[in-house]
């Protein structure tokens, strides 16, 4: 049995039959009497979709990621979703991929879906120095919908953004290298994302305070694998004693380029990455990693989900987190 069942035996409408559902006060004791009978007779359990219908709420978010293989989106889906199902809120999940169509076409799916808000995960969805990536589609659900970022900031009304603090993070570490000897420091990134740009700045800024010119040799834009950025390396055979790379994966692929040459590792090459994800634990030696302090942001985020959702007021559109620094094998500070 389903709601127009409901509605067909009990002689009342749809509207009615979801408005009794729903517990609205509009609707008469008479007509709540014949529909509850019914409800009970044929033990009805309403879905969410039929709750929705009265209600214009349908207890479900769209999460937006543009890849879930990656470790750090698939992580966040899973805080994500743990955090909703606690206050019974279901997940729609969506992968738009990187590029504008993508991510234009899958956030229009997810408000036809009728969800109640919707949080996309990644910098990428704050648009980048490429005039491409845009964010009209963001601003233009944000007046449907109330929109959260995850690891990006965007100024618009109704976007709430919550995202680490990368660049802070990113100047205390360039400074920790500089002020652990190291004069030829590489910078790896496989984005000009926001955050790989607050990266990026913080890097340059930490070798601007220190007195050093930055070298645009150093600064390597390239792709986020192991194999790749080791075989890179390998032709290049680059004058470094140290990397800051803007993922965990380019990092160990730089790990595996030293010793592979013989190169110390932390030695004569210090090596830092960025999420402090599972390869980092993995990599042999263990890997130096920033912690962006996923798991809070996503909670942090959630928290304003359900305040925004509540109709509370004030709500912040802008939190930024903290990073930490899990230093481990291949750093000596």
């Amino acid at each position: 049995m389903n709601i127009y069942d409901i509605a067909r035996e009990s002689g009342y409408s749809t509207a009615t039959v979801s408005r009794v559902i729903n517990g609205s006060d509009k609707v008469t004791e008479r007509a709540r009497a014949r529909i509850m009978a019914v409800i009970e007779a044929e033990g009805y359990t309403p879905n969410v979709f039929a709750q929705g219908m009265g209600s214009d709420s349908m207890k479900t978010v769209g999460v937006l990621v543009p890849d879930i293989s990656d470790d750090f989106m698939s992580r966040a889906v899973s805080y994500l979703e743990t955090g909703l199902a606690e206050k019974n809120f279901g997940m729609i999940l969506s992968c738009s991929g990187f590029s504008k169509e993508g991510k234009d076409r899958h956030i229009e799916l997810l408000l036809d879906k009728r969800v109640d808000a919707l949080i996309l995960v990644g910098s990428t969805y704050a648009g980048s120095t490429n005039a491409a990536h845009n964010t009209d589609m963001i601003k233009k659900a944000a007046k449907k919908k109330p929109v959260f970022l995850i690891n990006a900031y965007l100024d618009c009304e109704n976007v709430y953004c919550t995202f680490a603090n990368d660049f802070a993070v990113s100047y205390d570490v360039t400074k920790r290298l500089i002020e652990n000897g190291r004069e030829k420091i590489l910078f790896l990134t496989d984005s000009d994302s926001y955050s790989a740009n607050q990266k990026k700045s913080g890097y340059l800024h930490a070798l601007g305070d220190y007195g050093r010119t930055a070298n645009p040799d150093l600064m390597i834009h390239t792709k986020n694998d192991i194999a790749f950025t080791k075989k890179l390396l390998s032709a290049m055979k680059p004058d470094i004693d140290a990397c800051f790379a803007t993922d965990d994966a380019m990092a160990v692929g730089v790990v595996k380029y030293a010793l592979s040459r013989g190169i110390s590792v932390p030695g004569a090459l210090s090596v830092v990455g960025y999420n402090n994800s599972p390869l980092a634990l993995a990599s042999t030696p263990e890997l130096t990693s920033i912690d962006n302090r996923l798991e809070k942001n996503c909670q942090d985020t959630l928290t304003r989900v359900f305040a925004v959702l509540s109709g509370a007021a004030a709500v912040p559109r802008k939190t930024s987190v903290a990073c930490t620094v899990a230093e481990r094998e291949t750093t000596a500070f």
